[in-house]
């Protein structure tokens, strides 16, 4: 957890601009939504934000969204409650965060839908870039609307390398990647980079893996961009 707190970012990202909530035809093709702390005008727009991003989302406007790890976490009591519960449980479906695989490592991700626009040219199983692998508050299997893409395989395990036992995983079955069939949106748990907070090299916490530098996982990204940004192809469930 140490390692989560360093890491805040507040910024919304409107491809294509002048965006309206409420006039008809949207003028935007992807919004990446992050989340924010500390200083109070960050704050304040996020209050902002959750009031207007359930009605520019919902698959009847024609928004599309990406998010990466943190954009999915929440836990109460902590400095990240679980206090949006629309975002947390309906749109994400995954509930709060429970607890992470440290330090961060590769895995072998499984394929989950062959299907997907955005898994069409990945094998059935790759190897990750590192990455830190959050597990969840709710079995994602069971809830219709979800369309797991990826899961972590289980040839990963034991997957983290601790030093705290529960650190490391032994079993288990862990979705990292997923849709919401009733919105057009993607979820992927990567990008934790590994970096040298224990100044092991030197004094200026390097980063020591990267998560753009994986040939399979860029691909899935640039192939769910392109899906996010295609107004002509519908989603799985239906939704554009």
């Amino acid at each position: 957890m140490s390692a989560i707190k360093a890491f805040s970012v507040a910024a919304l990202i409107y491809c294509c601009a002048g965006v309206s909530g409420h006039s008809g035809k949207p003028r935007f093709r992807v919004i990446a939504f992050f989340t924010g702390k500390v200083d109070p005008a960050h704050i304040s727009f996020l209050h902002e934000a959750e009031r207007w991003f359930p009605a520019i989302v919902p698959g009847e406007h024609g928004g599309t969204w990406i998010g990466f790890h943190f954009a999915g976490f929440a836990l109460t009591p902590s400095a990240y409650p679980a206090n949006w519960d629309w975002y947390h449980n309906t749109f994400l479906g995954a509930g709060s965060y429970v607890s992470n695989t440290w330090r961060p490592t590769s895995a072998v991700l499984r394929v989950e839908d062959r299907t997907h626009p955005a898994t069409r040219h990945l094998p059935a199983t790759f190897s990750s870039a590192a990455s830190e692998w959050y597990r969840w508050e709710k079995d994602l299997r069971q809830n219709p609307d979800i369309d797991i893409l990826l899961s972590i395989d289980s040839t990963s395990f034991p997957l983290g390398t601790g030093p705290k036992p529960h650190e490391i995983w032994h079993s288990g079955y862990y979705p990292v990647v997923w849709t919401n069939k009733n919105f057009k949106m993607i979820y992927l748990n990567m990008g934790h980079n590994d970096i040298d907070y224990e100044h092991k090299f030197d004094t200026t916490n390097r980063t020591l893996s990267y998560t753009l530098n994986n040939a399979m996982q860029d691909q899935l990204l640039i192939d769910g961009l392109l899906w996010l940004g295609d107004t002509t192809q519908r989603a799985p469930g239906g939704v554009r």
